[in-house]
């Protein structure tokens, strides 16, 4: 496997395609993740004087087997920007690389011989509070897969609530890449919309934008109120 160094707009020294060589460690990079397909640097200038302190940008992408990771930064001159990124790709790269060892690690167990490994942990709920507690009232827990439902219900599920900005749909495909999920819930920053990306195959891509009903939204409010005298 080759490094492809590329500029956009701006030429690329000789120079700085060997320094790029050096940087990015192949063998390293191997170690980390060995089903590697490729790896693509881009350099760009940003003309703009008001950003001199980040006029040179670097963006790294690698694209293997799994989620393709990207690392960008941008810096005074194009060394500094390729440091930045390249520490950003390692520390993805170890991060991806931990993640598939622990998944296969040799000490994981199954959620049904948890019981015999956590002494204790059979006698507890969902919500942390001893079974038999729970169960003095008369009512029966039941399990529904990983859930435990009280009675015949209703089911409960739990509900989380994310403060996020909008973003570009670029930006919620490196977002999805980054953490590594198939799926990535994000606010579209031109429609306002709220919206999901979503993984096909291989580096095929599907998004799903939510729009309201306007029937529903427009349709009048129900008869009621007040009779005056």
């Amino acid at each position: 496997m080759d490094i492809v160094v590329k500029g956009r707009k701006t030429e690329v020294p000789e120079r700085f395609r060997k320094h790029v060589a050096e940087k990015l460690n192949l063998e390293k990079i191997q170690k980390l993740d060995g089903k590697v397909i490729s790896l693509d640097v881009e350099v760009s200038k940003e003309p703009n004087p008001r950003q001199a302190d980040r006029c040179d940008r670097v963006e790294i992408t690698l694209r293997s087997r799994g989620p393709v990771i990207r690392a960008e930064a941008a810096a005074s001159d194009p060394y500094a920007a390729l440091d930045l990124a390249a520490e950003k790709l390692d520390a993805r790269l170890r991060k991806q690389h931990d993640k598939r060892f622990s998944r296969r690690g040799p000490r994981r167990i199954s959620a049904a011989e948890v019981p015999d490994h956590v002494p204790g942990v059979a006698t507890l709920n969902g919500n942390g509070l001893p079974v038999h507690e729970e169960e003095a009232d008369g009512v029966p827990t039941k399990k529904i897969g990983s859930l435990e439902v009280k009675g015949e219900g209703p089911l409960v599920v739990r509900e989380k609530t994310h403060v996020a900005a909008p973003m570009t749909l670029d930006q919620a495909l490196y977002e999805m890449e980054l953490v590594g999920h198939d799926f990535y819930l994000f606010v579209d920053a031109e429609t306002k919309q709220p919206s999901v990306v979503y993984r096909r195959h291989a580096y095929d891509y599907g998004v799903i934008h939510l729009d309201q009903d306007q029937m529903v939204a427009e349709a009048p409010p129900a008869a009621g109120g007040t009779l005056g005298g």
